[in-house]
């Protein structure tokens, strides 16, 4: 990553339980200061160090300040900072961090949130405060089910939405009976039940659940019992480096060329990379972004792979979306304070390179167009980065959860 010019930038350097914090500023005056004190500051919370770090990390950082300086560095003439820490997928260091960040720093909003567990009990935190945050990498519904927040935004992508387009797509192949690998935390369990409601109500059947904790690294006896468990498909509610192992793990052992067809929840472009496509060719899932679909995708993969080294991650990509329309939100509301830039941030359309027409619902939910994704042959491959091939555009309207199945309570009855 190209490091900025020491002018241009100041550290803010603070440790929350082995958390990490660090702050750019752009630019330095704040002689026009109009927000609340004199400052816009913006938090990036996400894993930078562990399972999940490749596809949100320092790339999410790095996005984030792309947006702030496309923005021009300020907002209501006042600078914009960014902070960002590392949650280490631990709800009590996430929340440690995020209560430092509110309490002392003065975080008008936090994004990323990489981690279901965090990002609950954040946006908890955030609604009591009064603070803003922009969920852009958990995916459990229940942030814009029961435990919705006014205050808060489901951004990229959820569980539901994963679970749907796969599902279908693999029930239209006929693929009935499933075996589900799932993560031992809110994010595999919501993955998982996503998934299963919605295969049931197709006709499908569920031969055996397994819960693996995360960050495991032996998966041969979940795999055996999936392989003998009767399943054509094994759903894979696992993320980062665990879906990594289990599919490169599901290849070791053959079910592939059984007939046994491996299903991501959620899967992402390094993940594949990390694979390869001779073991992941043919791997199903849905996204929200790839970084070939069209000349502005392409655009900014190219901008971001000069500063990162690699197209971004539709968590990467997307956290550029999600701060450039909160500080259009702050410049349009006048002002810094959350419930007025939250009011405008669901007024305003969501345009930009990966969303067209996108909207934020009463439930906090982005509505924006998912991809059924697939995993190219190794022949059928240009390039380094050349991994994927879209299957399917999944409307947005059509892709997430009805709002009324929700139960969220700022929901209008009737």
């Amino acid at each position: 990553m190209t490091k900025q010019p020491a002018a241009s930038r100041r550290h803010l350097l603070g440790a929350a339980a082995g958390g990490l914090a660090a702050a750019a500023v752009w630019p330095a005056s704040r002689a026009l200061a109009q927000a609340s004190d004199g400052v816009v500051r913006i938090g990036v919370l996400d894993d930078m160090s562990g399972t999940f770090a490749d596809q949100q990390g320092m790339g999410d950082v790095v996005s984030a300040r792309m947006a702030i300086e496309d923005f021009g560095g300020k907002v209501l003439g006042t600078p914009v900072e960014l902070v960002f820490g590392d949650l280490q997928n631990r709800p009590d260091i996430g929340t440690q961090i995020a209560r430092r960040w509110y309490d002392q720093e003065r975080v008008d909003a936090i994004f990323g949130l990489g981690n279901s567990a965090v990002a609950l009990a954040v946006q908890q935190m955030t609604r009591e405060k009064g603070r803003l945050n922009v969920t852009v990498a958990a995916g459990t519904t229940d942030l814009t089910g029961k435990a919705c927040s006014p205050l808060g935004v489901a951004w990229t992508y959820d569980n539901y939405a994963l679970a749907r387009a796969t599902v279908n797509a693999m029930m239209g192949e006929n693929r009935r009976r499933w075996f589900f690998i799932t993560s031992d935390y809110a994010f595999g369990h919501s993955l998982e039940q996503n998934a299963t409601d919605i295969l049931r109500k197709l006709g499908g059947e569920v031969t055996g659940t397994v819960r693996a904790p995360l960050g495991e690294t032996d998966y041969s006896s979940y795999i055996l019992r999936a392989a003998q468990s009767g399943a054509q498909v094994v759903g894979l509610a696992v993320a980062g480096n665990d879906l990594i192992n289990v599919v490169k793990q599901m290849g070791e052992f053959g079910l592939m060329k059984r007939g046994i067809q491996p299903a991501a929840m959620l899967c992402l472009l390094t993940n594949v990379k990390a694979i390869g496509l001779q073991t992941a060719q043919g791997l199903i899932f849905t996204e929200a972004y790839y970084w070939d679909q069209t000349d502005p995708t392409r655009a900014f993969a190219q901008r971001f792979q000069r500063l990162h080294g690699r197209p971004p991650t539709m968590f990467q990509a997307s956290m550029w979306g999600a701060v450039t329309h909160y500080l259009k939100a702050v410049q349009a509301a006048g002002t810094d304070a959350a419930e007025p830039v939250r009011a405008k941030m669901a007024e305003m359309p969501i345009n930009d390179f990966m969303t067209r027409d996108g909207r934020i619902r009463e439930d906090g939910r982005v509505i924006r167009d998912m991809y059924l994704m697939r995993a190219k042959r190794p022949e059928d491959s240009r390039g380094e980065w050349d991994l994927l091939e879209v299957v399917q555009t999944i409307p947005g309207e059509q892709a997430y959860r009805p709002l009324a199945e929700g139960e969220c309570a700022l929901v209008r009855k009737g």
